[in-house]
Formats: C-alpha cells, sequence, structure tokens
C-alpha cells in the first residue's frame, strides 16, 4: 500500500494556523497527526479540544489524534465530539487496554495504540487483533524536533512479523524525527503511516517536502 504521511500540528505555527491546516489540505499528505499532551504523562502541555473542534471544521483529510494523557478512558466519547477519526491511546497510560480500544471502536473512530521507545512491542501481542493502529514512538513523547532513535526500525520489523503471524490488518505507524533520512528505511521495514513534524513545517517548501516524502 502506498505510504500515508501525516504531518503533525505541533510543528506548525499557531499564529497561521489556518494557513498551516489550509496547506496540509492542498498537499499530497493524508492526514493530520493532533498530538494532545496533558503535561503528567508527558512533562508539556499542548492543545485540548477547542483546537481539535476548530481543526475540525477546516480539515479536509482526516483527524489522527494522538493522546499522550493519564486515564485516556475517561475523555473517549469528548474526542468523538471534538472529530477524532483515529484515536490512540498509550499502552502505558491505560490500565485496561483492551476495555480503552473496544469503547474507542464503539463510537466510530479507529482505534489506535502507541508504545513508549523503552517498551517491546511484546506487550501488543495480546492485541493485535482489537486495534487498527499500532504508533511505535521513535523519540520520547512529550516534545517535538527529536533525534530519530535508530532502534525503532528493529521494533517495526518485529511489530510487521506479529501482525502478519496473527493476521492483523492494522497499520504501523511511527512518530518522532521523521523525515527524508529515514523514511524510505521505515517503510521497508514494514511501517505504512509516518507522522513528520518539523521536517515539513521547519521546511521552506512544506509542500514540496510533502511530495518528496509521498515519492520515496
Amino acid at each position: 500500500m502506498p505510504s500515508i504521511l501525516a504531518p503533525s500540528l505541533l510543528s506548525a505555527d499557531f499564529n497561521h494556523l489556518y494557513r498551516d491546516v489550509e496547506l496540509v489540505n492542498s498537499s499530497e499528505a493524508d492526514w493530520f497527526h493532533v498530538d494532545v499532551m496533558d503535561g503528567v504523562f508527558v512533562p508539556n502541555i499542548s492543545f485540548g479540544f477547542p483546537i481539535l473542534q476548530h481543526v475540525k471544521k477546516l480539515a479536509t483529510k482526516p483527524l489522527d489524534v494522538h493522546l499522550m494523557i493519564v486515564q485516556p478512558e475517561r475523555y473517549l466519547e469528548d474526542f468523538a465530539r471534538a472529530g477524532a477519526d483515529i484515536l490512540t491511546v498509550h499502552w502505558e497510560a491505560s490500565t485496561h487496554i483492551h476495555r480503552s480500544l473496544q469503547s474507542i471502536r464503539s463510537l466510530g473512530m479507529k482505534a489506535g495504540v502507541a508504545i513508549n521507545p523503552g517498551t517491546p512491542v511484546s506487550v501488543l501481542n495480546d492485541i493485535l487483533n482489537d486495534a487498527d493502529l499500532f504508533l511505535v514512538m521513535s523519540v520520547n513523547p512529550g516534545f517535538g524536533g527529536q533525534k530519530f532513535i535508530p532502534r525503532t526500525l528493529d521494533k517495526v520489523m518485529q511489530l510487521r512479523t506479529m501482525l502478519e503471524q496473527a493476521g492483523s490488518q492494522a497499520i504501523i505507524e511511527v512518530d518522532g524525527g521523521v523525515g527524508e533520512a529515514n523514511y524510505a528505511a521505515l517503510l521497508e521495514a514494514g511501517a505504512q503511516a509516518l507522522v513528520a513534524g518539523n521536517a515539513v513545517f521547519g521546511a521552506e517548501d512544506p509542500r514540496a517536502v510533502i511530495r518528496k516524502l509521498k515519492a520515496l
């Protein structure tokens, strides 16, 4: 399948949010990646429901919402109402991950599970057929602009093998330090959806970068 490119709005210019959303709308990118942070699960706070609702009104592409918050199950209905198309919760933050995934799907969203760099992919073994997306973090979550952790490639390959053996059609997504230098290698390892923040919005010509990445 062609790669799915999801520019991360965490790296957008919030003084010109409408412009950057329109940029993604008119580009070859596939999804909007929206990071939600609570300052507890990760040492940073990002936007919440008002911004998400605003982006939803402007976006013509799916909203891929990544929750980096404690007790995410408390807010699943709120994110469904705010316009999330894909909702990803962290394995490390959800005590009852299977129940959370069931709830997300019951609310009409695609269900995702994220794991931190220090979490082995083996923890996902019992839920391989219960999620639509598995997000492998290639930096420690909380801040944009971090350096890609090379070990991620091995984790993606391992997870791809696990999914194939389980007969799962779930998408593998990678987030953190993704750009031209590692995009093709991640696809080769088995990733299908790639989140790019600074690589897109930090470029002089973001549309050209998106076009180049999609051609890899």
